[in-house]
């Protein structure tokens, strides 16, 4: 128990739910994300933190990614400095769900390996975030099983009543930070009249490559070497600074459009783009690879990542038999990533490239009753998956076609139902019921001109009823209890069945035709204490539970057990549903309001779970339950100054308590007194001040002051070192 006491005796952390306002009750008590209709958080039982514009400004995120960390309750992976891969309650990737404006991101090619599509939504255009945890709400169909990150995005705004001529507001920002030379530069503009409004914001940012800290860690942690090309020969280079993770660095663009039309009092019209776009990013941990005691990899890179999408809302306010309020959401998604290979001393260069088409389509709706509220919805979508595999030489420059990851052409689509109720009890006790029916189908084509595939085809087609019943019971005025029993279910995609890859060497994933979905049961229990001003004390349990679970395993193909790619031979493994994975763990979160100017704060997060082992049919520590980690602060405000020290601390995992697969990743991890890999435990602390001075806010930080060197758990890039950070903004 020592460890979790060196979190309340050491560490300061940030930004928890008491930074996320300056007073316990204001923004943060309401939600959308839930219903997607604005209602008291205390009303609904399943455990929901917000984020809002302000979080933001204050804690300056350089990515949604780590806006998602500075809560101290969403632990984040990177395997790469343009990366981010949220664990939510034991489970990432392709089993948590991201929502934007209300419409799902997550599409046909979202793979159980660690995900960086988080990190296309910019932090500067973000309004509030909310994150459900566990199954979240009936509202959300496939996926939604960790959790759902609900991101809302800057609205126009229409001149008030009254008012003459147009509405401006605006905003323009810089920021530098020292551990990867970050230089960010945004700017949004809002101008709105009685009827027509517009926003426009832009957001560039260049992050050179990462450098570590010096103290602590251990040398394997160090980058002393690294390959360049150099008179057309492929030389291993010494690294003249070993903490500087060369090949790390990325640039990113984003943009976000919208045009409101009120075309009357009850009807109100919105089109809106959002635009996210990296460079080329090498991924490091891929990059620090070895064979035979030399660097594998002369490039690995990930091509430029594009995320456009479109979407057309109509929002009716009028009250009639069917709704009091409803709102219609269509929405189209291009999403375009690659992956570029060579090998050391090798002469071609292998790209696969994908492109996801995807269609969505949202109704919901809402109508008040006697005693309570209903809420109903219908959700489709749509998803045409394009896939490529070509070689380079790079000398010649000739190309000859290769296998591509995925079967070319495609589709997953999905058609979901639902609907709650909110029954209220005379103010003491709210009870929350809801039903969801999904129906989803798959098909694929498999092209044998590269691989011998032993089927032609695929098809699934499948359908899944899920529940949810929960009650929020105010037992006093300052003491409240929230249960719920819940189900999920995820139903397999195109990654899931059709993927061609290697994921590590000497290991290959190939398809399977024969997937079915994969269903969980969430209960949880909490409690919250608190008095209005002074403090708030939550407390949750939770436990889940996922059946036919999904997990790779060892598979024949075409009657072999291995089989050769990338030049050397492969074990065979495909994914299956043969596995059990089950979480638990308790969250909890203490605010204080020590004084009119002071107050405290302290997130701790513990997570538990074991998962079928992907060789051995016996239980195995789940992958993505990440360590013990919290962060714990304390906030000084007062005429427009800010000043908060803060922390956080992960613990650590044994080698007996990592996953197999992370066993098998030794070069990203320390080595333990018998040379076997486990992740040390580690902290940073914090510190940053501000000032607000009319329509200027300055921001400065120091971040891991001490310049510790970590690499937080199943991550391949080493955290930042020491790290200087400014932003300058400007409002009007």
């Amino acid at each position: 128990m020592k460890k979790y006491y060196v979190l309340l005796a050491v560490v300061f952390g940030a930004h928890s739910a008491f930074s996320q306002s300056d007073t316990l009750i204001g923004e943060s008590d309401v939600t959308i994300s839930a219903s997607k209709w604005a209602q008291k958080i205390s009303e609904v039982p399943n455990h929901i933190i917000k984020i809002t514009n302000k979080d933001i400004s204050t804690g300056q995120p350089q990515t949604a990614a780590d806006l998602l960390q500075q809560s101290g309750k969403v632990f984040i992976q990177k395997s790469q400095l343009a990366g981010g891969s949220p664990m939510i309650r034991g489970f990432a990737t392709n089993r948590v769900l991201l929502v934007i404006d209300g419409v799902r991101m997550n599409n046909a090619i979202y793979r159980s390996g660690n995900l960086q599509n988080i990190i296309s939504i910019d932090p500067l255009a973000i309004r509030n975030a909310e994150v459900i945890f566990g199954p979240g709400t009936m509202v959300y169909g496939s996926d939604a099983i960790g959790g759902v990150m609900s991101f809302n995005t800057l609205q126009p705004v229409l001149q008030a009543d009254g008012a003459k001529g147009l509405r401006v507001k605006g905003n323009a920002l810089v920021r530098f930070s020292t551990a990867n030379r970050e230089q960010t530069f945004h700017a949004d503009v809002s101008m709105g009249s009685k009827r027509f409004a517009y926003l426009s914001s832009v957001t560039f940012s260049s992050f050179d490559d990462l450098k570590m800290g010096r103290n602590g860690g251990q040398d394997n942690y160090l980058r002393p070497e690294y390959v360049q090309r150099i008179n057309n020969r492929d030389s291993i280079v010494k690294n003249s600074d070993p903490y500087r993770q060369v090949f790390s660095g990325y640039d990113q663009w984003n943009v976000l459009q919208k045009i409101r039309f009120k075309a009357s009092d009850a009807i109100d019209l919105q089109y809106a783009f959002s635009f996210g776009q990296t460079g080329t990013s090498p991924r490091y941990d891929r990059l620090i690879e070895y064979r035979n005691g030399l660097p594998r990899f002369a490039e690995w890179n990930y091509g430029p990542m594009l995320w456009r999408m479109h979407t057309l809302s109509a929002a009716f306010s009028k009250a009639n038999g069917l709704f009091d309020e409803a709102r219609l959401v269509a929405g189209y998604q291009n999403y375009e990533e690659s992956r570029m290979d060579r090998a050391r001393n090798a002469l071609l260069r292998r790209t696969q490239q994908e492109n996801v088409v995807q269609w969505n389509l949202n109704f919901d709706a809402t109508k008040k009753t006697s005693k309570g509220r209903l809420n109903y919805g219908a959700e489709y979508v749509d998803n045409l998956v394009n896939s490529a595999g070509w070689t380079d030489d790079i000398n010649t420059g000739d190309r000859n076609g290769t296998a591509s990851r995925y079967p070319d052409g495609s589709t997953w689509r999905a058609l979901g139902i639902y609907g709650t109720y909110k029954h209220e009890f005379k103010n003491k006790m709210t009870l929350q019921s809801g039903l969801r029916y999904n129906k989803g189908e798959l098909r694929a084509e498999f092209d044998d001109t590269f691989f011998p595939f032993p089927y032609r085809d695929a098809h699934i087609n499948d359908g899944a009823l899920t529940g949810s019943l929960g009650v929020a019971y105010k037992a006093s005025e300052t003491w409240q209890i929230n249960g719920v029993v819940n189900t999920g279910f995820r139903m397999p995609n195109i990654d899931d069945m059709g993927k061609l890859f290697e994921t590590s060497p000497g290991l290959v994933v190939v398809p399977n035709p024969n997937l079915e979905s994969e269903y969980a049961w969430n209960f949880e229990l909490g409690i919250i204490h608190e008095e209005r001003g002074k403090f708030k004390f939550e407390l949750v349990g939770f436990h889940s539970r996922l059946t036919n679970a999904i997990v790779r395993r060892p598979f024949t193909f075409n009657g072999a057990d291995s089989i050769p790619i990338n030049g050397i031979m492969g074990k065979v493994e495909s994914l299956q549903n043969i596995g059990l994975a089950t979480v638990w763990g308790i969250q909890f979160a203490a605010d204080f309001r020590i004084s009119e100017t002071i107050g405290a704060y302290l997130n701790a997060n513990w997570t538990d779970g074991a998962e079928t082992d992907d060789v051995k049919n016996e239980q195995v520590p789940l992958r993505h339950a990440p360590p013990f980690f919290g962060n714990a602060g304390i906030r000084w405000q007062k005429n427009g100054f800010r000043f908060e020290i803060f922390g956080f601390y992960n613990s650590e995992v044994s080698y007996e308590n990592l996953a197999p697969s992370e066993q098998q990743k030794p070069l990203i991890y320390a080595k333990d007194e018998q040379g076997r890999p486990y992740c040390p435990a580690w902290y940073s602390l914090n510190t940053r001040a501000g000032y607000q001075w009319k329509q200027f806010n300055l921001n400065l930080a120091w971040e891991n002051m001490t310049n510790q060197r970590y690499r937080a758990y199943s991550s391949g890039i080493v955290a930042a070192g020491s790290n200087f950070i400014c932003s300058l903004s400007f409002n009007f």
